[in-house]
């Protein structure tokens, strides 16, 4: 261990600055969540002899002993095969401060501000963040594949930055260059599910469309647009469109993930609908399933999203209907998406067809008295002692046949 002298040495001698989101935020007026600090004229030993903990696996990053706060030694990147992990590190005290932030992806993520809140600012991040601009800092860019993700994901944050046309053109090239292809399933979804979370997700997937990137990673959604739905029921028609402005609407209700994720598939089988029956789409919903099977296995999607989106592309449909089911019938389908034993699931189900109903030009404010008749008639059948009938019965099926008997009396006495 350094004496205390030393240590003061050590610590008078490393350039210490805020790097990357958090000046962003700072400029823009937004609450900053976590700050990340970049180290210039140290090395790993002396960072560690100050007390700093290493935690990077593959480049040197180190949590501050008291704050936890992230400090990452200053470095350069060398791209040596595709993908995002073709990288060779290379972090040196000779590293300068302008070198590291050359690595960045865009420019309003390159600034940087020094302990005295002095802003060093060597690629116009200011003057973009000013224009509301996402431009790339340099051509170093096209060697990360998940810089298209992230440049779609800040287009879906920041909602009225636009991409640069230069920022754009370089995406499209990665595309047709293969890089895509070189991404791992994890980082795909780690970056969508960010981006539909975000404050219009829909722009994160017009500018994956207008790269080419949405037809790599998601062709099933990407092969929506131009697939005409009934006019009288959708009067924005275009299919694609009509999941945008679903997402949209589940984003404007803040609400989860799952649902935001079963928004976006609910009709991916509308694109594999034959052009003979357009723009009739019968028995959409079983090939959507198909299709969100596929998807939801490739991107490695996490079950509590794989498996709201499932019932809500196979059911999202009857729930127009129950109106016209007679009372067993709405039972039924209240067993059939397991709403009896998952009931939070199936008021995120009537949420995420609510954001269908909605997600429709002219619709946005309608009422949708189906979901609350729903809710209302599963908090009655939840309300039947299902132990206290079946005690009173030893045969299984007549065990069953009891419970549902009772159950349909709750359904039919409020329905």
């Amino acid at each position: 261990m350094p004496t205390t002298d030393s240590a003061q040495g050590l610590a008078d001698k490393m350039q210490v600055f805020c790097v990357g989101g958090a000046v962003r935020d700072e400029l823009l007026g937004l609450i900053v969540k976590d700050r990340d600090f970049v180290v210039v004229g140290s090395t790993p030993a002396e960072m560690e002899s100050l007390g700093y903990k290493a935690v990077g696996k593959d480049f040197p990053v180190f949590l501050h002993p008291k704050t936890y706060e992230e400090y990452a030694l200053a470095r350069t990147e060398r791209k040596t095969a595709k993908g995002y992990k073709g990288f060779q590190v290379h972090a040196d005290p000779d590293v300068t401060l302008e070198q590291d932030l050359a690595r960045r992806d865009l420019t309003i993520n390159a600034i940087a501000k020094d302990d005295e809140g002095q802003l060093i600012d060597p690629y116009h991040g200011l003057d973009d963040l000013n224009k509301k601009i996402l431009r790339h800092v340099s051509p170093a860019f096209s060697e990360d594949p998940v810089r298209i993700l992230r440049a779609a994901r800040f287009a879906a944050r920041f909602i009225d930055f636009s991409v640069a046309p230069e920022t754009l053109a370089l995406m499209r090239e990665m595309v047709e260059n293969g890089e895509v292809d070189a991404l791992v399933p994890e980082r795909v979804w780690q970056e969508l599910a960010k981006g539909l979370m975000e404050a219009k997700p829909s722009r994160m997937f017009a500018v994956l469309r207008a790269c080419g990137a949405l037809q790599k990673i998601m062709p099933e959604l990407d092969a929506l647009w131009g697939v005409p739905q009934p006019e009288m029921y959708h009067p924005e028609i275009d299919t694609g469109v009509h999941i945008m402005m679903v997402i949209d609407y589940a984003a404007s209700c803040g609400y989860s993930l799952p649902i935001r994720f079963a928004a976006l598939t609910h009709d991916l089988g509308k694109g594999t609908t034959p052009k003979e029956m357009w723009p009739r789409h019968t028995g959409h919903e079983v090939r959507s399933v198909t299709l969100l099977q596929n998807v939801s296995k490739r991107l490695r999607v996490p079950n509590e999203c794989k498996e709201l989106a499932q019932i809500v592309a196979k059911f999202h449909g009857k729930v127009h209907q129950v109106f016209q089911m007679r009372p067993d019938t709405v039972l039924q389908f209240l067993i059939d998406t397991d709403a009896i034993r998952q009931p939070q699931r199936f008021k995120d189900f009537l949420l995420a067809c609510e954001c269908d109903s909605r997600g429709r030009t002219g619709f946005e404010s309608a009422e949708c008295p189906e979901a609350k008749v729903l809710n209302g008639l599963l908090e009655a059948v939840l309300a039947v002692d299902a132990g206290a009938v079946a005690r009173l019965h030893t045969a299984p099926e007549a065990i069953k046949k009891a419970v549902f008997e009772a159950r349909l009396a709750a359904v039919t006495e409020v329905f």
